[in-house]
């Protein structure tokens, strides 16, 4: 053999072995899968609140089978916007591949948030909106359909004579904007009966105080909304401890297990059940797709579901119900 065809030979063997060595390194069962690194900022972190004990366990469910970094973070309260974009910032300093947020404020956070943008991070909002369109995507229930829904039930409640009264949230904050909307909606010719709508800034206590001051003002009031959980549950709190549970009906949002027995014990007539399990799942299953490129829906809508003392007991309603089972 000369000594060219020897040469040929060598290098015929090298790119052979270049090649395979090429196919098995970009053979994705030998590659390890990157793990991102995504920070989670709810409103707030308070583990007495069903809603946002059940988004964080669904988020670190996601984190678990996506294998994901996920890091959660948040204020103690849901009216500290302040709070929360101090959480913001620094998360913007670690430098995570992308952020899931859940704004405290419709227009207060919005200057943070596109700090996250602009920094290259990628921005997902959970729960609720802001006043730009920036984000890559966003993982919520209709706010404004679930205000109707319970809007709708609230009506085969009412008399031409009966008050209203509505407990929201935090002023300001989309979901409670998109809920009354949705209620007042729902209400249909009943709306002029409501006669007053308090705030009480996500505050079991300030709820049920401002509930006992609503009574007071109003006598004939007999039904009363509530915006989230703490809003209804503080008010139902008020209801059942004046002796007025039946008497002063009481709807709202979200399902604690204190909401439940309320439900059982006929303190509540209804409550719109979300999702936040699934809420905080999607929005983590959402983000990694956007990660890797893959295609998602702009605006994804977790669901809702009313719940009265009548469906309860439903196999389906059960497990949205008790949702830490995360079979929803």
């Amino acid at each position: 053999m000369n000594k060219e065809i020897r040469t040929g030979v060598l290098i015929s063997g090298i790119v052979a072995v270049v090649f395979l060595t090429a196919l098995v390194l970009l053979n994705p069962q030998n590659q390890e899968k990157k793990v991102y690194k995504i920070i989670l900022i709810p409103k707030i972190i308070d583990s007495t609140n069903g809603f946002w004990s059940s988004l964080t366990a669904g988020a670190e469910l996601g984190a678990e089978e996506f294998n994901v970094d996920l890091e959660v973070m948040g204020a103690n309260s849901e009216e500290d916007v302040k709070g929360q974009i101090r959480y913001i910032e620094e998360s913007i300093r670690k430098k995570p591949d992308a952020i899931i947020v859940a704004p405290g404020s419709y227009s207060g956070t919005s200057d943070a948030l596109q700090d996250v943008v602009d920094s290259g991070i990628k921005l997902i909002l959970i729960d609720s909106i802001i006043d730009r369109d920036i984000a890559e995507a966003t993982v919520a229930t209709d706010n404004y359909l679930a205000g109707r829904e319970l809007g709708e039930f609230t009506k085969s409640l009412l008399t031409k004579d009966a008050e209203i009264g509505i407990v929201a949230h935090v002023k300001g904050a989309s979901t409670a904007i998109e809920r009354e909307k949705g209620m007042r909606e729902g209400l249909g010719q009943y709306e002029d009966q409501v006669v007053d709508i308090v705030f009480n800034g996500s505050s079991y206590d300030k709820a049920y105080a401002l509930t006992e001051d609503m009574l007071k003002k109003h006598p004939k009031l007999k039904v009363i909304m509530g915006t989230n959980e703490y809003s209804a549950v503080g008010a139902a709190r008020a209801i059942g401890d004046l002796g007025l549970a039946g008497k002063v009906k009481v709807v709202g949002f979200d399902n604690s297990i204190e909401e439940i027995q309320m439900l059982e014990a006929g303190v509540f007539q209804g409550i719109i059940i979300q999702k936040p399990f699934n809420m905080g799942y999607l929005g983590v299953q959402q983000t990694v797709n956007i990660l890797e490129g893959q295609p998602v829906e702009k605006s994804l809508d977790s669901g809702c579901k009313m719940i009265t003392r009548e469906n309860m007991y439903e196999e389906e309603n059960q497990r949205l119900l008790y949702p830490f089972t995360g079979q929803q």
